[in-house]
């Protein structure tokens, strides 16, 4: 009798009542009142009248707090910002005397000759704007390998004991999709791209992973996240994430794009697809790939040379017979292709292969291929996007981050079809969005605000950098939730809140519609529920 008394309270569901919730369902826009059971919403309303039963559920007042759909960050990295959490933090660093002081700092704490390893330098951000030279750092820091990936996670600055530990040398030839910065002959112990992959960082552990995709996530939670697409992923994250989600600690659901690396694929891809595993917290049907590098690196493969630069065009990181393959493979096994493309080439190259590869199936299956970014396009090539369903995923807050430099890669005109979500909105396209992070901060309410204003946080500059691009707030919104949802097949379930689909919500503290919206970056999340669960509470 006991057993069954608990069993009832555990399965026993739960009103929120005194909202104002948005549900971004256009049959039902606002509603004061909603239940939750089992894991999905099984009433919304505006009288409580109408509940029947569940009258006799618990109850939380909501005291007239704003409620939206839990906000899904449509590309990100989540262990990536695990790592940020247990390494040297150089966002936000001001100059390379002041990257170099923190991890001084932080080399202090650690055992002589142990690897420090950090993210976050911008050499964009200094007064001095050209790549930083490894000496100073290893003058500085002679005693232990030192790696620090730029922010962008398209280049690493490394110190002369991480060089003579991957034996990098001035005769060092340049892999193909990287470079290795040289100044007089001389490696200057900037890596760019696949260069990167010259050095060869010790492995991190599978708890030491676990943890830092568990901070990682709590941290996501607390800035109002309730899902994310994880940008590429190994077999042994995906492992990870898999023991998490076997324990229930898994707080955010899971997207998870498999990393194009060969022994990945091996592992992964005759496993199949994997849709909605442990209640909906981890799928598994596409596959991330890259064209190219990033702008803020030079590593954006460009149509002419960069602006500021004559001599470089950017870098073609998968060639175009390893493209085709890769998708007619991950075709013809029912699995997404999400390809990384900054440059107007890298997007012309990669639609122009999605094109050949939807031709050859002649199928008229929903693919919903993906251009991870989309960041830089010639308007020449958007009938691609409609003709074929490609899906633009791209990254507001990139827009606000670059636009002191971007001009100066791009040039006056090229800039026009950078950033173009609003050009892509008008062709009828939906717009999953996200922020990429680490490479850019955590909190989606950032990127709301970039996609409304085209501005930074101190409202500069005043009409916006890309006025003409601006979107309009409900589809902000629906870029970090149905949108998003839809990004990856999963719109009946996500994005919105109605009944049948996973309570996935976030309450908080002022109206998202109402407020200023430079108020926008200053929401506090107030509570952030997934699964009916709640994951996060303000004290």
């Amino acid at each position: 009798m006991l057993l069954m008394l608990m069993f009832s309270i555990w399965a026993q569901g739960t009103v929120y009542t005194n909202a104002v919730a948005y549900t971004l369902d256009p049959q039902s826009p606002q509603v004061r009142h909603f239940a939750v059971e089992n894991g999905k919403f099984v009433w919304l309303g505006q009288d409580l009248s109408e509940l029947g039963p569940m009258a006799e559920w618990p109850r939380i007042d909501l005291a007239g707090k704003t409620v939206l759909p839990g906000l899904i960050d449509a590309h990100a990295h989540l262990l990536g910002l695990g790592n940020t959490l247990f390494e040297v933090d150089l966002v936000g660093t001001a100059s390379y005397q002041e990257v170099i002081d923190r991890v001084r700092q932080f080399a202090d704490k650690v055992p002589t000759g142990q690897w420090v390893v950090g993210r976050g330098w911008d050499q964009n951000d200094w007064v001095q704007k050209d790549f930083p030279d490894h000496q100073a750092l290893s003058k500085a820091i002679p005693d232990h390998p030192v790696y620090l990936t730029r922010v962008d996670g398209h280049a690493a600055l490394v110190n002369t004991m991480a060089m003579v530990r991957a034996g990098l040398t001035a005769e060092t030839p340049d892999p193909p999709g990287g470079k290795l910065l040289r100044a007089d002959g001389k490696l200057t112990g900037v890596l760019i791209d696949l260069a990167t992959d010259l050095v060869a960082l010790p492995q991190l552990d599978s708890a030491q992973i676990e943890a830092r995709l568990l901070a990682a996530a709590q941290l996501a939670n607390r800035n109002g996240l309730t899902g994310i697409h994880d940008a590429g992923v190994s077999a042994k994250e995906l492992r990870a994430y898999e023991a998490l989600a076997q324990k229930g600690d898994l707080s955010l659901r899971i997207y998870a794009m498999l990393s194009q690396n060969p022994e990945t694929l091996k592992e992964e891809m005759p496993k199949g697809l994997r849709l909605n595993a442990f209640d909906g917290f981890l799928t598994v049907r596409s596959i991330k790939c890259y064209m190219d590098g990033a702008l803020g690196s030079r590593g954006a493969w460009l149509k002419k040379p960069y602006s500021d630069d004559p001599h470089q065009h950017g870098l073609q990181l998968t060639p175009g017979p390893a493209m085709d393959a890769l998708l007619d493979r991950a075709l013809q096994a029912g699995f997404q292709v999400n390809t990384h493309a900054i440059g107007d080439q890298a997007n012309a190259f990669t639609l122009e292969a999605y094109h050949r590869a939807l031709a050859k199936l002649g199928s008229p299956k929903d693919r919903r291929l993906r251009i991870e970014h989309a960041q830089v396009l010639d308007p020449a090539d958007f009938h691609y996007f409609v003709e074929d369903g490609i899906v633009p995923s791209m990254q507001p807050t990139h827009c606000t981050s670059d636009m002191p430099w971007a001009p100066d890669r791009l040039g006056s005109d090229r800039i026009k079809g950078a950033y173009a979500w609003r050009s892509l909105r008008e062709l009828g396209l939906k717009i999953p969005m996200g922020s990429d992070f680490p490479v850019e901060g955590v909190s989606p309410w950032d990127g709301l605000y970039a996609a409304i204003t085209t501005q930074d946080k101190q409202g500069h500059p005043p009409n916006g950098y890309r006025p003409d691009q601006k979107l309009k707030r409900e589809e902000a919104l629906l870029g970090f939730t149905l949108w998003a949802a839809y990004g990856a097949f999963q719109e009946d379930q996500l994005g919105s809140l109605e009944v049948g689909k996973f309570a996935d919500f976030v309450v908080i503290d002022r109206d998202y519609f109402t407020c200023p919206v430079a108020q926008i970056p200053q929401i506090q999340v107030l509570r952030t529920v997934v699964h009916g669960q709640q994951r996060y509470v303000r004290e």
